[in-house]
């Protein structure tokens, strides 16, 4: 790789990073600030990416590697997600996040058009692990992001948009009161949101798997994939009851965007094989 591709790679690898650390850091900006700076994100996230899919000089015509169009529709969940940075986390209480109302529902629309993109970017890659021989885990990887990407749609339809509508409601409530019928709603969708997640995790082992199947993959890094996504499973099916730290692990787990981290990775992968592969 020459430096470009190297500098390109580095911002890509740092990018989930960042993007948390100045989001819970710093919280919400201004509007009128992020944007910018996002679209700026995305300009340098772009001429990254190029780095790795632009003819090869030394070729003497235009070539692209057969795992480009996978890596692409992998990476773009997280190029989405980086204007979370600017957004911040999403507001504790109601009054908040009725006033927020819009941002709110911006931000759950980004993470539907992340999952979607992440889903048709495993439907490429077991299409092309399938060209290659590897059937049984990227098939069964697939089959569990067939459950999990419509319950992660529709959780975070939930969250966009029926709360935000509830929200409206309750803080004309006195004191705020919620309907005796909220709970029940809450709970169920918390259930949802952990199948969904551990199901993303789960999803994301068996793609691993498959991946060093066809030495795409070192045996070290599927075993780090692995370790990590399993252990996302246990964190987020831990009871809240449990003693910190694991809540609060639990719940960074459970975040809608981390456990896109790892597809996002494998997708950064699959761009550095663009150059090798046919």
């Amino acid at each position: 790789m020459n430096r470009w591709q190297i500098s390109g790679l580095i911002y890509l690898y740092l990018l989930p990073a960042a993007v948390a650390a100045i989001g819970f850091g710093v919280g919400q900006v201004d509007l009128h600030l992020y944007l910018p700076l996002w679209a700026v994100n995305v300009c340098v996230l772009l001429l990254a990416i190029w780095q790795f899919i632009k003819p090869d000089p030394n070729a003497g015509e235009r070539k692209f590697g057969s795992w480009t169009s996978a890596a692409l529709l992998l990476i773009i969940p997280w190029i989405l997600f980086s204007v979370f940075a600017g957004m911040g986390p999403p507001p504790i209480n109601m009054a908040a996040w009725v006033a927020t109302a819009l941002t709110q529902q911006l931000r759950y629309t980004i993470l539907i058009c992340g999952g979607l993109s992440a889903f048709l970017g495993f439907a490429l890659l077991r299409t092309k692990l399938e060209n290659r021989g590897e059937r049984l885990y990227s098939t069964l990887g697939f089959t569990v992001l067939g459950v999990a990407i419509p319950l992660f749609i529709l959780n975070m339809a939930f969250w966009g948009y029926y709360l935000t509508d509830a929200f409206r409601y309750f803080v004309t409530l006195p004191q705020c009161n919620r309907p005796e019928w909220y709970v029940p709603v809450k709970m169920f969708f918390d259930v949802i949101a952990v199948i969904e997640v551990a199901l993303i995790y789960l999803a994301t082992i068996f793609f691993a798997i498959a991946l060093k199947k066809i030495d795409l993959l070192t045996v070290r890094a599927s075993r780090w994939y692995i370790i990590i996504a399993s252990l996302g499973i246990v964190l987020v099916l831990l009871p809240p009851s449990m003693p910190e730290p694991f809540p609060t692990a639990g719940y960074l787990a459970a975040i809608p965007a981390i456990p896109f981290i790892m597809p996002y990775l494998i997708g950064v992968r699959l761009l550095r094989c663009n150059k090798t592969s046919s």
